[in-house]
Order: C-alpha cells, then sequence, then structure tokens
C-alpha cells in the first residue's frame, strides 16, 4: 500500500526492548518500543566497522495492539510509518527535540532457514 509519500519512512531493524502498551480512558492505545538498524562500512583501515541507529516508534489503536501481542525485544520487523518531530522544555529549561516514527503498517519477520526469511503481516 502506497502512503503519503511526502513524509514515509521504511525501517527493517529488530527490536531493542519489548512493547510498552498504554491503555487511555477514552479506549485508545498506544505502543512504544524502538528498533536498531545496522549500517556496515568499512573504515581508514579496510577493517569493517557496524553503525547501530537506534529509532523510537509510537502506534496507535489496533496497531498499538497489534504491535504488542506479536513482537517482543529482538525481533527482526519492517516499519512503515512516517516522522513526527516535537519539542519540550525540560526541568532545566533546556529545549529537547524528539524525533519518533508513527507506525502505519508493520511486518514480522520470521525466520524459516539459515538463507530465507518470510514477511508475516498482521
Amino acid at each position: 500500500m502506497l502512503h503519503n509519500v511526502k513524509n514515509s519512512v521504511q525501517l527493517v531493524g529488530h527490536l531493542g526492548s519489548d512493547v510498552t502498551l498504554m491503555s487511555f480512558d477514552n479506549g485508545n492505545q498506544k505502543a512504544t518500543t524502538i528498533v536498531a538498524t545496522n549500517n556496515y562500512y568499512k573504515n581508514s583501515k579496510g577493517e569493517k566497522v557496524k553503525q547501530t541507529d537506534w529509532h523510537k516508534i509510537i502506534a496507535w489503536g489496533k496497531i498499538a495492539e497489534d504491535l504488542a501481542s506479536c513482537v517482543s525485544k529482538g525481533t527482526e520487523v519492517a516499519i512503515y510509518g512516517r516522522l513526527s518531530n516535537r519539542t519540550y522544555v525540560d526541568a532545566s529549561g533546556t529545549t529537547k527535540y524528539i524525533t519518533e516514527i508513527i507506525v502505519n503498517e508493520f511486518y514480522k519477520i520470521a525466520k524459516i532457514t539459515k538463507n530465507t526469511a518470510e514477511a508475516v503481516p498482521f
């Protein structure tokens, strides 16, 4: 499914924490977790170096419920969503900047054998 391409994100990575699910008085649910993505490059000595980036993930409603019930820390997932940026001022008066990925869809990557993987939709 093609989403708004003006603000779209696609990531494949591993959950760095279990999903935290919050329920609100109005019945809505919010799930939060982090996803690690790895990039590799060779340094000036020709050695392979792994660089890990961490991404804060937010899901709402049914997607939040599905995410919390289907995946846990270490699970490989494909995330499709959009970037959300916000700021706040902490107790010391410092402005904090937060970038999050709001999930539109996710797929659990299930390992079948050493050489193959299957994307499992929810």
